[in-house]
């Protein structure tokens, strides 16, 4: 046997130093039991901290480990580690674990796995000190600890390993945390550092097991990733180790910074979210209203709960983030969830998780900013919007303001895109079709313009909806905008009403209204093509006269109620389809 050692001092080049020959026979190698690392043969006390440990803070977005890795190379490893069901001891299970090892880095990975998935949490330990075990053999014996069981197995099987392992303790924002909290007293958690690759690592193998209920009467494995080898950046969110060197940070968090700072939920990190604003997790309204945005990488939905629900807020979707302003309806304190979820393409099925939450502490309230129950989160156009179709909106924003009732909306539709709006509003002024008569749309080509009519002042939702040309289908919703007209004096008809027969590419040129003058000639205009006779039927019927494809005529609603228009798609067939219904005003 031959092996071969590198010994070097940090920043000095590394000199190998061959040790030669054992000699021929079996030889019965030392124990590996020890302590700290201070009993294994051939390794130094674990390094202390230099300039090298350190990462910068806030964190930089790049990786949310501490150290390069694939972990698709673990795949073979991890599945391995899993299955090795050692007992006897801890040094027997330390060594069926390094039997498929190759490097440290891989020797540090089959002892989080192996303890993530045999140990679980003691819950009876945790209520009960009497109870508890978390000398390491105690906790390999029990299959179950708390934190500082944990912690020092990890430090026991690191040490048998060969690995510097150093048990940290110090406050941490886990079960039981609530948002503004203050920590003092004695430390509540214990997690580890490892040293690989010339520098300290953390890791909270207690965390990454899984989880304990909202009571802390059941545990459940859940395997969690993030906590193996995680950047200090991220680490230091919610563990705040006794010596604020074992942070691993420059600067080094305070811990009033550690308490005020807010407290991500893992799947914030794992579902690549990268920043929120405020960092706060109290924050006040400003006249009423509290703003929230959050940056992440591409194509992410989103969803708030503010008190349970989704009716006092406006979200807009971001191509990598979201906005959010919130409209408390009460003072006091008010408890809001941000969640997400990916979305890939044809994809929307998952389940939103909960990324993170704040407390508003509501002075005042807004009272003009209640929003119609109709209205959907999120708000306005976004790449979500894009994705389904509706390239290049004239409106932009989540809000449309107009002071005389009228908006036009304009869209470059996707190929094989048909649309369909209508408006909302709280009460029964848009009931049945009426909600989508105060909308027309009309189509040139892939652009598509909405011109939209409100019944009075108020605050309307307008839905949109869409589906494939091509399908037979029913449209699905898409997304929506929020419509307000503060002027009382506004008091718009109904366009008329349309009929399956008038397609997305037909024109009213006029009459707009939907509500014609009675005794009264009205001119008619509408761009129509591939049809072979329009006319216009009421007590009698009108024939229009085609003009540069445009259908035009003059009819009298004398003796009118409804006034139908009716086309003759086929010149070699008698039926006649309507298209359009106008009603006549009382006399």
């Amino acid at each position: 046997t031959q092996v071969t050692v590198e010994i070097h001092p940090e920043d000095t080049p590394r000199q190998p130093i061959r040790i030669f020959p054992l000699g021929k026979g079996s030889q019965r190698l030392p124990s590996l039991r020890g302590q700290d690392n201070k009993g294994f043969q051939g390794t130094e006390a674990p390094p202390p901290l230099g300039a090298n440990d350190l990462h910068e803070y806030p964190w930089d977005k790049s990786s949310l480990k501490s150290m390069p890795m694939d972990l698709e190379q673990f795949k073979n490893l991890d599945a391995y580690a899993l299955e090795v069901n050692v007992k006897s001891s801890v040094e027997e299970l330390v060594k069926a674990l390094l039997k498929q090892t190759r490097t440290e880095l891989e020797k540090v990975r089959a002892i989080w796995m192996w303890i993530c998935h045999h140990i679980e949490y003691d819950i009876v330990g945790y209520h009960d000190k009497s109870q508890r075990f978390t000398k390491a053999e105690e906790v390999l014996q029990r299959g179950k600890s708390v934190c500082d069981g944990y912690a020092e197995l990890f430090v026991q099987m690191c040490s048998i390993a060969g690995i510097p392992c150093k048990k940290l303790v110090g406050h941490a924002k886990g079960y039981g945390y609530k948002i503004g909290q203050t920590f003092r007293g004695e430390s509540d958690h214990a997690w580890n550092a490892v040293y690989l690759g010339g520098r300290w690592h953390l890791l909270d193998s207690t965390w990454g097991s899984g989880s304990v209920d909202d009571a802390f009467s059941k545990f459940t494995y859940r395997y969690n990733e993030f906590y193996f080898l995680t950047h200090p950046a991220l680490f230091a969110n919610n563990h705040f180790p006794d010596n604020s060197n074992w942070q691993l940070l420059k600067p080094t968090l305070t811990l009033q910074e550690f308490e005020d700072n807010i407290r991500y939920n893992i799947s914030f990190y794992t579902l690549g979210m990268l920043a929120s604003h405020p960092t706060t997790p109290i924050i006040h309204t400003v006249n009423g209203k509290a703003s929230v945005s959050v940056d992440c990488r591409p194509c992410m939905l989103f969803m708030f709960k503010l008190n349970g629900t989704d009716k006092h807020g406006l979200m807009t979707l971001k191509k990598q983030g979201m906005e959010l302003d919130i409209y408390p309806q009460t003072t006091g304190r008010h408890k809001l969830e941000i969640f997400a979820k990916p979305s890939k393409a044809g994809e929307l099925d998952g389940v939103y998780e909960c990324v993170l939450e704040y407390i508003v502490e509501c002075e005042s309230v807004d009272e003009a900013a209640r929003f119609p129950r109709d209205l959907h989160q999120p708000v306005g156009p976004s790449w979500y919007s894009e994705r389904q179709g509706f390239l290049r909106p004239s409106h932009r924003e989540p809000t449309i303001h107009t002071n005389d009732g009228r908006c036009s909306l304009t869209f470059t539709l996707g190929k094989d895109i048909s649309v369909l709006g209508s408006l909302h509003c709280d009460g029964s002024s848009l009931a049945g079709d009426a909600e989508r008569q105060h909308i027309m749309q009309v189509r040139r080509g892939n652009q598509i313009e909405l011109k939209v009519q409100l019944p009075h002042a108020g605050s309307f939702v307008l839905k949109l909806f869409s589906k494939k040309r091509s399908d037979p289908g029913s449209y699905d919703y898409t997304f929506n905008y929020l419509i307000k007209c503060l002027n009382t004096e506004v008091k718009w008809p109904a366009f008329p009403m349309c009929y399956s027969k008038w397609m997305e590419d037909y024109e009213i040129l006029e009459p707009l209204s939907g509500v014609l003058p009675a005794n009264r000639n009205v001119h008619f205009k509408l761009k129509m093509h591939g049809i072979a006779k329009v006319l216009v039927q009421a007590e009698d019927i009108y024939t229009l006269t085609n003009n540069r494809g445009c259908w035009e005529g003059t009819y009298n609603t004398s003796g009118c109620r409804e006034v139908f228009v009716m086309v003759h798609e086929n010149a070699n067939h008698n039926y006649y389809s309507q298209v359009l219904k106008y009603s006549v005003e009382t006399q």
